[in-house]
């Protein structure tokens, strides 16, 4: 049964019941490698975060169907370590195809109105008030209808942001003032306690930061890898997520690669460096789709000057600003016949 909730200063929540169904199997003791923030102040979070941006296409083409969502998100159960605090995190059931995506929107304050979202439940019922909620709706003509606040979305903080005028050494000074909940983990009862916790407006100046966390799939990219003729080795596709390392991947999925023709760079020997970038024993050669790779930097581009078409895959990353595609990749360029006419063409 679903049940509607209209709360004080405009806030518009909806909850769904689950008699004797609340689900406590989403809370999991994890030590697994998804990506979670310390609970530091939210201005630094988000400094942090955009200073790292490198999206170069709309991250919004890999969300998740609603009706998935639900079923995908869980929280975890994370002991403390010197990089996080101790405390439950949101997750992905699916973390090796799915990404949780941390989204700032600014809203502004209105009187007599709240966030105009509407919430459901899906996990909780717990002493602790633990639990998982979601973004269920948008109010209409709501502060929050038109922004980027999307039905699946889970509130993890929400801050309130407003000007003070104080006097300092005789002269006026404007200074930003933060006041924030966390709300990440918690049921509906507790969400909502956090969320008419915060001060009441003072000013039309007044803005609300919703820090939210939102599942994607991790885009994808397809990688034709052809073997030189000499090798006898049958071409063989890859399916590969934005941000593996081209080495690593090839060896985990157990490509030959290493090349014993290679213009070595470091002392020699009969094996590599070890992913150093010095050996230039896992040199490929790109036929098509290099840009999907991230840029060479200084040193590689020096050791393959003379073949613009090849990358060292120990540096190569794949899907580089968050984009899907297809790739044609040559394995050990220097044992195929037409490498010195095709490699020295410039991609450009």
């Amino acid at each position: 049964m679903t049940t509607t909730r209209s709360l004080a200063a405009g806030l518009f929540l909806v909850v769904a019941i689950r008699a004797h169904h609340h689900s406590t199997s989403a809370f999991l003791m994890s030590s697994t490698g998804s990506t979670h923030h310390d609970r530091m102040p939210l201005q630094l979070q988000m400094m942090f975060e955009n200073s790292f941006a490198t999206e170069k296409v709309d991250r919004n083409v890999y969300n998740l169907d609603v009706n998935r969502i639900a079923e995908e998100w869980t929280a975890e159960v994370v002991p403390g370590s010197s990089l996080r605090e101790a405390g439950v995190y949101l997750g992905a059931k699916s973390s090796k195809e799915l990404m949780i995506d941390t989204v700032s929107v600014e809203l502004t304050r209105r009187k007599g109105e709240g966030l105009g979202l509407k919430l459901i439940e899906i996990a909780g019922g717990r002493e602790d008030g633990l639990g998982i909620t979601l973004v269920d709706g948008i109010v209409e003509g709501g502060i929050a209808d038109g922004s980027e606040v999307m039905v699946g979305d889970s509130i993890t903080g929400i801050a309130v942001v407003k000007k003070t005028i104080s006097s300092i050494d005789s002269s006026l000074s404007e200074q930003e003032v933060i006041n924030q909940v966390e709300t990440e983990c918690l049921g509906y009862d507790k969400t909502v306690e956090a969320i008419l916790s915060l001060p009441p407006i003072e000013s039309d100046e007044e803005k609300i930061i919703l820090t939210l966390k939102r599942l994607r799939r991790k885009p994808k990219v397809t990688i034709n890898l052809q073997y030189p003729p000499s090798q006898g080795d049958d071409d063989v596709t890859l399916e590969l997520f934005a941000g593996e390392n081209l080495r690593r991947a090839m060896l985990t999925r157990g490509v030959k690669l290493n090349d014993p023709l290679s213009r070595r760079f470091d002392s020699g020997g009969t094996g590599d460096c070890g992913g150093e970038a010095t050996c230039s024993t896992c040199v490929v050669s790109v036929i098509e789709g290099a840009e999907l790779f991230n840029p060479q930097k200084t040193q590689e581009k020096q050791m393959l000057v003379k073949n613009p078409r090849w990358r060292l895959a120990c540096k190569a990353i794949v899907g580089y600003g968050d984009r899907e595609g297809t790739m044609t990749v040559r394995v050990n360029p220097r044992q195929w016949d037409d490498y010195q006419k095709s490699d020295t063409t410039s991609l450009q």
